[in-house]
């Protein structure tokens, strides 16, 4: 086990419309798979530049409007897949990029939650990339449960994958419940992968887990969601509320119920597939903050230890370390990514 210094949307079927919100996806976070508020910067006037294509992809709307523009390295761009036109981010390093980086958001989340972290890996010389998956945000959102399978999601990653590697493998990180989405994409197509990092993301769910939430958007849609734990907010504009709550009820309401229903139903399955993710052969980092309470902690060290992975605690973080404490996040991964494959460590866990 290795510990990290830190010095060293437009509204579509299936969702629920909300009032316009102002984002900054440079300091965007989420409300995490545990309930737990992530802070983000939102507010300020409309400063986005015209829609134009990006280096060959279409250029997309931001989600939210950007009181502080991105980084210049940062697209606003969309792929457009079988089921529809997905939105993502694209971050690009200066020089000749040492690879491709592909990053899927966890649940309630979406692209912006790596808006600010996206840079930091380009300024690495990674071609970053994260994208929204099915269903959250302004991504397409296909009406029907039967559109939300883990199977549908894993698809969309390798599809993904393909588009932004140009066709060679990448790099693939998913973040909590987008860790289990890329686990299943790496179990699919293995070789459209160099390796993967599971990023606070255990190696199952449990049963009964999102039950009270799924109850709720199954009879009032994802809008009622935000209402029961934000009451305070309820019928309130934008300008009344904090900026996190202004763009996460933006979020919330604009992800779609059927998506909402389908991933809160794949993480509290108890199937694990750590034993196919190791038959893979792909390199795997483990790694979560030190205060991460969405899994238990032990299920993901023990999982790492499954897969003869590298595994690190994050400092100074909790369920979302690309957010709490990014420039050891970032370091921890341009490591990883970077190593020497054709002279791996004598003990990776240690290192």
């Amino acid at each position: 086990m290795s510990t990290i210094d830190p010095t060293a949307t437009p509204p579509a079927t299936g969702r629920h419309s909300a009032e316009a919100a102002v984002a900054d996806p440079s300091a965007v976070g989420a409300v995490d798979d545990t309930g737990t508020d992530v802070d983000v910067v939102v507010g300020g006037p409309d400063t986005a530049p015209p829609i134009g294509p990006f280096d060959g992809w279409p250029g997309v709307p931001r989600f939210g409007t950007l009181p502080v523009p991105l980084a210049d390295a940062v697209a606003n761009v969309g792929i457009d897949l079988p089921v529809g036109r997905v939105t993502a981010l694209h971050a690009r390093p200066e020089a000749s990029a040492r690879g491709v980086v592909l990053l899927v958001p966890g649940f309630t989340g979406s692209k912006e939650d790596f808006g600010g972290f996206l840079p930091l890996l380009a300024e690495r010389g990674w071609d970053a990339w994260s994208y929204s998956q099915r269903g959250q945000a302004d991504s397409a959102a296909p009406a029907g449960a039967e559109n939300y399978t883990l199977e549908s999601f894993a698809q969309d990653v390798v599809t993904v994958a393909a588009l932004v590697g140009g066709g060679g493998p990448v790099h693939l990180l998913g973040h909590s419940f987008g860790g289990v989405v890329a686990r299943a994409a790496a179990i699919l197509a293995p070789e459209a992968f160099l390796d993967v990092t599971l990023l606070c993301s255990g190696p199952h769910g449990w049963a009964g887990r999102m039950e009270r939430e799924a109850a709720i958007v199954r009879e009032r849609g994802s809008a009622a969601w935000w209402n029961e734990d934000n009451p305070h907010t309820v019928g309130l504009p934008d300008a009344a509320l904090t900026a996190d709550e202004a763009f996460r009820r933006l979020r919330m309401g604009a992800t779609s119920d059927d998506q909402l229903l389908g991933a809160a139903a794949i993480l509290s399955d108890e199937n694990d597939t750590t034993g196919e993710l190791l038959a893979t052969g792909l390199d795997t980092l483990v790694a979560h903050g030190v205060d991460d309470p969405a899994w238990p902690q032990d299920w993901q060290a023990s999982m790492a230890g499954l897969l003869d992975a590298r595994y690190a605690i994050i400092p100074e973080a909790a369920h979302s370390p690309q957010l709490e404490n990014p420039k050891a996040t970032a370091d921890l991964l341009d490591e990883f990514w970077g190593r020497d494959r054709a002279h791996p460590p004598a003990n990776p866990q240690q290192q």
